[in-house]
This record gives C-alpha cells, sequence and structure tokens, in this order.
C-alpha cells in the first residue's frame, strides 16, 4: 500500500474533522467513570458538510443566519428571500488536508436569482477532488492509479412567506466514486449515488433598536442532506448520508454610518445514530452491551440520535463490567446524556464592516474530544468594490497535528441587479 493510498484513507476518515476510532468499541474505549468513550460519528460523503465559503469559514465555520449570500444554498436557502442584490454567483475553493497531502482541494460553484418579492430559486456545483492514489496488490506492485471525486449538484428554491419569515427547499444529487470498481475481499466496489433534501427556516428582521443603535436580527433552522442510504459495494451495505440539524443567529449592529458589526453562533448536531458500544465474550463473539443497533432506516436514525448514547459501561472494583438480574449492562448515571451533550457542536464568531468596503471575522469552532475533537480559531478578511467581493479565510486547530490546522479558503462572488424584496418588502 502506498502513501498514496494511506493518503487517500486518512482524507477519507478525516474529512469532516473526525478520529479513526468509531464503531466497534469491544468495551476496550472505556476510561473512567468521570469520561467519556472516544465514540466518533462518522458517515458516507462528509465532504458535504465542508464549509467552502470563505466569509462563514471565518467565522467558526457558523452561517445558518448570516446575512443573504451566494453561499446561503448551502447554509440556509430561506435566508435568499431577503436578499438586497437581485441575484449573486460565487466561486469558492480550498486546498483541503494540507498536512496530509497537497493534491486534495473542494471547490464550489453557487448562486442565486430572485423571480419576485416572494420567489427565488439558486443551485450550485460542489466538487471534491481527493489526490491521485495508487493501488497496489499483496506484492506491492502498482496495478493502477486512480483520482478519486465525488461531487453535488443542487438545485435551490426559497419562497417568503411575508416580511420576516421564508421557507426553503434544496434538492440535490450526490455522486462518490472512490475506487473506480477496484475489488475488495468479497465484493466488488461501485461508485456511491444518493440524492437528498435541505429544508430550511428564517426570520429576519432587518429593523430591529438594541437601544438607540440600529440593527437586525436573524434566526434559522435547516436540516440538511436528508436523504437514501448510500452503497459502495456489491453487497447491501449501506452507509448514512451526513443528515444533520442546525441552528443560528445572528445579531447586526449599524454602529454609524461607517461601521457595521454581526455576531453569529450555530449549534449543531447529526441525526444519524450513534455507535454502540459492544463487550467480547469468551470464543470471540460480541454482544451489544450499550446503546442501540445502527442498522435502522434512515427516519428511525433520525429520531434514534437523540436518544441512542451508550454513555459509559459501569464496573466493580475488579474492573468487571456490572451485569443486573435482567442480563443487562449498567451504564454508569448520567453518562448518556453526557454523551448526547456531547455530539453538539457549536460555531461562532463576529464580523466588522468599515464603509461596506472592508471587512475583518474572527470566530471559533468547538466539538467534542470524544466525537471528532475539531477545535479551531478562525480568521478572515473581505473587500468589496462595487459588485465584486473577494474573501479570504484561514484556520488554526488547537488540536496538534490536527488534519485541519493552517485550512485556507478563498472565494469570489458578484452580485447584480436591484432587489425584489429589499429590506423585506413584497411585491406580487
Amino acid at each position: 500500500m502506498t502513501k498514496k493510498y494511506l493518503a487517500f484513507i486518512a482524507t477519507s476518515l478525516f474529512i469532516s474533522g473526525s478520529v479513526f476510532s468509531q464503531g466497534d468499541n469491544g468495551g476496550q474505549n472505556v476510561k473512567t467513570e468521570d469520561d467519556l468513550q472516544l465514540n466518533t460519528i462518522t458517515s458516507a460523503v462528509p465532504f458535504l458538510q465542508i464549509v467552502t465559503d470563505s466569509r462563514s469559514g471565518a467565522m467558526g465555520d457558523a452561517g445558518t443566519a448570516l446575512s443573504p449570500t451566494y453561499a446561503s444554498t448551502f447554509w440556509n436557502t430561506s435566508m435568499l428571500s431577503f436578499s438586497e442584490d437581485d441575484g449573486a454567483i460565487g466561486l469558492s475553493y480550498s486546498p483541503w488536508l494540507r498536512s496530509i497531502t497537497n493534491d486534495v482541494s473542494i471547490s464550489t460553484l453557487s448562486g442565486y436569482k430572485q423571480l419576485n418579492g416572494r420567489s427565488t430559486v439558486g443551485g450550485s456545483l460542489r466538487y471534491f477532488n481527493l489526490g491521485e492514489i495508487t493501488f497496489t496488490d499483496e506484492n506491492a506492485m502498482e496495478t493502477r492509479t486512480h483520482v478519486p471525486q465525488e461531487f453535488e449538484i443542487l438545485g435551490a428554491y426559497a419562497f417568503k412567506l411575508n416580511e420576516e419569515f421564508s421557507l426553503g427547499l434544496n434538492g440535490k444529487f450526490i455522486y462518490s466514486n472512490l475506487t473506480a470498481g477496484q475489488s475488495a475481499p468479497g465484493s466488488i466496489t461501485t461508485p456511491g449515488i444518493a440524492g437528498a433534501a435541505d429544508l430550511s427556516f428564517s426570520y429576519f428582521n432587518q429593523n430591529v433598536k438594541y437601544g438607540s443603535t440600529n440593527g437586525a436580527l436573524a434566526f434559522g433552522l435547516t436540516v440538511n442532506n436528508l436523504g437514501n442510504k448510500i452503497q459502495y459495494t456489491t453487497e447491501n451495505d449501506r452507509d448514512f448520508l451526513p443528515t444533520n440539524l442546525k441552528l443560528g443567529a445572528a445579531l447586526t449592529f449599524d454602529i454609524d454610518k461607517f461601521n457595521t458589526i454581526t455576531w453569529n453562533t450555530d449549534i449543531s448536531k447529526l441525526l444519524i445514530p450513534t455507535p454502540p458500544t459492544y463487550v467480547n465474550l469468551e470464543g470471540g463473539s460480541q454482544v451489544l452491551a450499550s446503546g442501540m443497533d445502527p442498522n435502522v432506516g434512515v427516519i428511525a436514525g433520525i429520531l434514534q440520535s437523540f436518544y441512542d448514547a451508550p454513555g459509559v459501561l459501569a464496573t466493580d472494583e475488579n474492573g468487571d463490567f456490572i451485569v443486573n438480574d435482567a442480563g443487562e449492562y449498567e451504564t454508569v448515571k448520567g453518562t448518556r446524556l453526557k454523551e448526547e451533550l456531547a455530539e453538539i457542536m457549536i460555531g461562532t464568531g463576529g464580523e466588522w464592516w468599515y464603509n461596506d468596503v472592508f471587512a475583518a471575522r474572527a470566530g471559533f469552532f468547538y466539538e467534542n474530544l470524544n466525537k471528532g475533537s475539531r477545535q479551531h480559531f478562525t480568521f478572515g478578511v473581505g473587500l468589496k468594490y462595487n459588485t465584486l467581493k473577494f474573501d479570504f479565510s484561514y484556520l488554526v486547530s488547537l488540536r496538534q497535528q490536527s488534519p485541519l490546522s493552517n485550512t485556507l479558503r478563498f472565494s469570489l462572488a458578484w452580485a447584480f441587479g436591484n432587489s425584489y424584496g429589499a429590506k423585506g418588502e413584497i411585491t406580487d
């Protein structure tokens, strides 16, 4: 197995910032009664969660309630109803996982167009290039090379309910070709194909008073990547898409005619099952000791994701797992709820605009150490000249040897026309 192939494997697993330990815990990852087990939730096609636009990327990877831009089709399509531009188109690019390899990148082309005071349409193309890998046989002889690639084609529609509320819907086609049909033990691999939808809701009040200061207030709610499981082999094994729930809020303060400040926060959670805890029995068999069976359907998996955390198995003074009279393994009190709360991710950040020409941004993203350990500061700047806008962001990880360290993002956008719905005004 070549270094390129190792990089490819690392890329696939790390792409959402996750660590390698997930799935079969075998009871071996339990630490102490006061500490959760390392139990990362992973999914197929995690590139769907990668933040590519530099504005949100500089504000702690948060953007569910940010004012509308070309990137709103990723964050919250319903916010497009409140755009003060007739439309916009933008391109974002990021060399990805630079600390692991130098030939992986992700690009997004997206945009939108207002049709009237109520309806807005949009779309995007997201392309993930995982670099070239080399396959080898059991004798370490090269058999072929392949460039794994994944992409998403998205169509978006936003409908304004009234001056302050809006709904959004995305439909998307997802394609993931990781192995080019390379045979695996017992099966033949195939490209993964899936369809999915995003649902979004927004409240946006652009005429708020904070004391004597004018400003705006926004709230957003989205459910992203709601779709069928994806299959990579000729066997019946299927993997969940990275379905997730996001809640966002943004406060904007118009300090004076030159200075505007926005503070933005997102909380999010994956809506897919948490890997349970298994215990190894004598003879090599395993038993599900805590948590729930993750081999369920999509809707059942969404519901189950809110209460299926396994927590920490209780042990006696000899270090053996405690089994009650009903033959069930006991867990340490409170650890199941603690693990459920640990699955919540938080991103927050601020943005300062001067004279609608120059922007400075900073933020922070937090994910629990036992659920992926993505913890990083983000920084960035933006420049606007007439209808053109350039944004740049930089990521500083708090974790040593993080594959996300020194991530760069670049975005260029062009806005055009006058808005049909500026300041929330509806026209028929």
